[in-house]
């Protein structure tokens, strides 16, 4: 089930984001880095994004968990003409390849439509092998540019839908 997210989900949110980045980045980031990483760091982040204006965070909820969330709103990037942006999509990695990913771009997507937002771009790692879900989906390679995390620099690739259809 996809839902808008409630504040009691914070804590979830937060876990699934930590989760999701020490099983997807293991190997990409540095281990130090990953291994840093605490829900509790988390739980800030995803209270200041509920209490946005009117946020996009819709969550998935597998008998009564959450398993995986979307974040997203008006493109943040300037030099990219997309309408609005994917900032954030993690999954538990037990619950990926099962439609998760597709059912939570699907309602970002029908977000985006009910402000009139007719395209879209979401940031991937080049090194993320998750990219390829995005052009499963049919984005394309919009841009590049580059992310320091912890001193070390990563490719980003956007993928861009011009037509939300």
């Amino acid at each position: 089930m996809i839902r808008r997210a409630e504040r009691k989900d914070i804590c979830q949110i937060a876990e699934v984001h930590v989760a999701s980045w020490k099983t997807t980045y293991r190997g990409i980031v540095s281990d130090t880095f990953l291994d840093s990483l605490t829900s509790e760091q988390k739980v800030s982040q995803w209270t200041r994004n509920l209490e946005q204006a009117d946020p996009i965070l819709l969550v998935a909820v597998e008998d009564g968990k959450v398993v995986g969330f979307v974040s997203a709103g008006n493109n943040r990037s300037d030099h990219l003409p997309f309408e609005a942006e994917i900032y954030a999509i993690y999954i538990l990695k037990e619950y990926q390849r099962k439609g998760i990913g597709k059912a939570l771009v699907n309602a970002a997507v029908t977000e985006f439509k009910s402000r009139n937002w007719e395209s879209m771009l979401i940031w991937a790692l080049e090194e993320n092998d998750s990219k390829h879900f995005y052009e499963k989906l049919g984005g394309k390679e919009a841009g590049r540019d580059q992310l320091q995390i912890e001193g070390q620099f990563h490719t980003e690739i956007a993928y861009g839908w011009a037509e939300l259809t």
